[in-house]
């Protein structure tokens, strides 16, 4: 199933517009008092969750297009990514304006106090540059072996995305076991392709035929 230029113009709208839902949700949610008692925290944390979803989302695309075939699939890549981009630093934006008040030294403080703040904005700023080099424009520019190899810091941000959230959820840790076990498995799948890839070149998997060169015998029946 390969959709027409039309079709996968409709999809990534679509696709677009889904991505908004949970921003639209929360603001919503805001604006008639629905959040809680402490809507501030609502927000913070379901942004940050959010940016975990989009991110195994993303991760999810690659296996998908594998098994199914639909190749097609890898042109809403780059959307997906740039939303997890987008509501990570959201999830930052809300946490040092809204909650913070850009009060420094309390930041400073709180990242001594609970270093999964330490851990989230490191992966949030290794995800700075996958966002940067989203387009066709930088995959020229840095190749496409460099830029496969910069991409692939999405992996320990999935790490680095479970591990504050497991550091920042005290008692109730089914989400951060769902998400973490989800992990795994995306990125077990991929390091089995790639043993799969290294068996394959030892055993010569990859080299090229050796061309014939008997003779050709002419067989003719009577």
């Amino acid at each position: 199933m390969t959709p027409s230029s039309p079709q996968l113009s409709a999809i990534k709208s679509a696709l677009f517009l889904v991505c908004l839902i949970p921003a639209f949700l929360l603001w919503r949610g805001f604006e008639l008092d629905t959040l809680g008692a402490n809507p501030i925290e609502t927000i913070t944390r379901s942004l940050g969750e959010w940016t975990l979803r989009f991110l195994l989302i993303t991760l999810t695309v690659t296996p998908l297009r594998k098994y199914t075939g639909w190749h097609w699939l890898i042109r809403l890549r780059r959307m997906l990514g740039l939303f997890t981009f987008a509501y990570g630093v959201s999830h930052l934006l809300t946490y040092v304006w809204l909650d913070q008040f850009f009060d420094w030294e309390a930041i400073a403080r709180d990242i001594i106090k609970r270093p999964f703040i330490t851990v989230g904005f490191a992966a949030l700023m290794l995800m700075l540059p996958l966002a940067v080099t989203s387009s066709n424009y930088a995959i020229r520019k840095l190749g496409g072996r460099r830029w496969q190899s910069l991409h692939r810091a999405i992996y320990p941000i999935a790490i680095l995305g479970c591990v504050h959230f497991w550091w920042l959820v005290k008692k109730d840790v089914t989400w951060p076991l769902v998400y973490t076990v989800i992990t795994v498995a995306l990125l077990g799948i991929r390091a089995w392709w790639r043993e799969q890839e290294r068996r394959k070149q030892l055993a010569g998997g990859y080299l090229p035929k050796p061309k014939f060169e008997g003779k050709v015998i002419k067989i003719f029946a009577k």
